[in-house]
């Protein structure tokens, strides 16, 4: 149960950084270079925080 919870919150973690990413490309000739260095910088944290999330989905299975 608790895996399933992890798993449907990595699902819209994904989702959310999809959503963002899609905005990002559609206005990217607007975006001025402090946006996307913020941008650039939220994709990071979230690859680490699936990164994370995969790891302790890791051990528990274990």
């Amino acid at each position: 149960m608790d895996n399933e919870r992890v798993i449907l919150a990595i699902g819209r973690l994904e989702r959310a950084l999809s959503r963002i990413e899609s905005a990002n490309g559609a206005q990217k000739e607007n975006v001025d270079a402090a946006l996307a260095a913020r941008h650039e910088a939220l994709k990071a944290e979230m690859k680490q925080a699936i990164r994370t999330i995969d790891g302790m989905i890791k051990r528990q299975e274990h």
